[in-house]
């Protein structure tokens, strides 16, 4: 089911679908798409400083009526402006989503910190007071590899219940380091850009896997299925959260009736694994996860 509760390390929960207010919503209205996406059944949405629209994110959270106890909201930490705190930025947010806390607070990209020595350190203290203090539930990092984790890890109260970071079978391969710290300290891996295979990057050594393993399905379960519920599936089976976004209410509901399908089979997940180690393609962050550092003119999502 897509809202599935992966249990994090401060022992909350988060959904395991979400949706996206980044990328085609960017400094957009999102209210009806925010309203739409949870009358589509999502519990879950995705939200950042850095996107510009937390005003009208929570003005779809009110539209749409739901409990606020059976919502899952995130927010992203953007660089406070000179003079204001991590806390100062993240009650303004609340201000703007017309919430009391979020259940996720993350700092959006380590560039942002990563000039002044010992600052990405002091973030990290922060982002802990603010968990402290009941202004978010759960807090945690995006695009952060290995060694910025390790940087905030040392002398950290505890650590980042999730890393959201770019994630499908074209950077896999080069993400491993990272997955391998994150799993030492129960970090879960929420992913973006998980459709990148298919909607930016077609042509590539995925597609024919992509294309068989959905017709498999198709004839297994007697419904159309197709290449991106694939890789939705994918992710999923790599014990991921995922983010994504549609502008369509029928791809929303497409997405989200996803994972009511059977899952891949441990040979699929291997020719994906596969395919997708054949080639490296990244949107987002046009560089090495592994060994370059994060582009700052990059916006992530």
């Amino acid at each position: 089911m897509a809202n599935t509760p992966i249990k994090l390390n401060d022992g909350t929960t988060i959904p395991l679908l979400a949706f996206g207010t980044g990328t085609v919503h960017y400094q957009k209205d999102a209210q009806d798409l925010v309203t739409t996406a949870i009358n589509a059944g999502f519990t879950h949405i995705d939200g950042a400083q850095q996107y510009k629209n937390e005003e009208s994110l929570g003005a779809g959270v009110v539209a749409a009526g739901k409990p606020r106890e059976g919502l899952y909201i995130t927010t992203k930490l953007n660089k406070p402006a000179e003079g204001k705190t991590v806390r100062d930025t993240l009650v303004e947010s609340l201000q703007k989503l017309q919430l009391s806390y979020v259940d996720l607070f993350l700092i959006h990209t380590p560039v942002q910190f990563s000039k002044e020595p010992g600052r990405l350190k002091a973030v990290w203290k922060e982002m802990e007071a603010v968990k402290k203090e009941g202004l978010a539930r759960s807090v945690g990092v995006s695009n952060f590899r290995a060694a910025q984790l390790r940087e905030i890890l040392d002398g950290a109260e505890f650590p980042p219940s999730i890393n959201q970071i770019e994630f499908h079978p074209y950077v896999y391969k080069e993400v491993l380091p990272t997955l391998e710290l994150q799993k030492q300290y129960g970090i879960v891996t929420e992913s973006y850009g998980g459709l990148s295979p298919v909607v930016r990057f077609n042509g590539g050594s995925l597609d024919p896997v992509l294309t068989s393993i959905a017709k498999r399905l198709s004839d297994t379960t007697g419904k159309p299925f197709n290449e991106a519920q694939v890789l939705l599936l994918w992710q999923r089976q790599k014990g991921v959260v995922i983010v994504t976004t549609s502008t369509k209410e029928s791809r929303l509901v497409e997405y989200f009736n996803t994972f009511d399908a059977p899952g891949l089979t441990d040979a699929e997940i291997a020719l994906i694994d596969e395919a997708g180690a054949k080639e490296h393609h990244r949107q987002y962050v046009r560089s090495s996860f592994g060994t370059v550092a994060l582009l700052s003119a990059d916006i992530p999502k």
